[in-house]
């Protein structure tokens, strides 16, 4: 999926959307993000020697897995984010690398969701976690 066809998915736009692009590899979701060196979060985080803040990494792990949940969303639905576990951040991610991110669902108890995944740059592990969201609206 692409950009556009990500936002079919989720409401995110502008500087919060931070997916380029996501595919579905069975039951796993695997997700790519160029990282430019003009995003906001970088501005000041931190000057001099810019790092993707922590919390950006997980919202760019849970918008890749939300492509997993794209068959249970109705119109008028979102994927909310409720929880994040065991987050263990490994390597900083920087201007110019591409952080790429693979995600599963490990347990559906609708409307709520529970999932683990990881981010890396190459084959630097950057972050591993186990979150959670509801879907909720309509």
């Amino acid at each position: 999926m692409n950009r556009n066809e990500i936002m079919q998915i989720l409401p995110h736009r502008g500087g919060m959307l931070l997916l380029d692009e996501v595919v579905r590899d069975g039951d796993d979701a695997c997700g790519t993000y160029a990282v430019r060196g003009s995003e906001w979060f970088l501005q000041g985080h931190f000057p001099g020697d810019p790092v993707v803040p922590g919390v950006i990494l997980c919202e760019i792990l849970a918008q890749s897995a939300c492509v997993l949940l794209a068959d249970a969303l109705k119109e008028g639905q979102l994927p909310m984010y409720t929880g994040l576990n065991n987050v263990r951040f490994k390597s900083p991610v920087r201007p110019g690398d591409i952080f790429t991110t693979r995600c599963r669902i490990t347990r559906a108890r609708p409307p709520f969701y529970f999932a683990e995944g990881t981010g890396h740059v190459g084959d630097r592990l950057c972050l591993k976690a186990e979150f959670s969201f509801a879907i909720v609206g309509a």
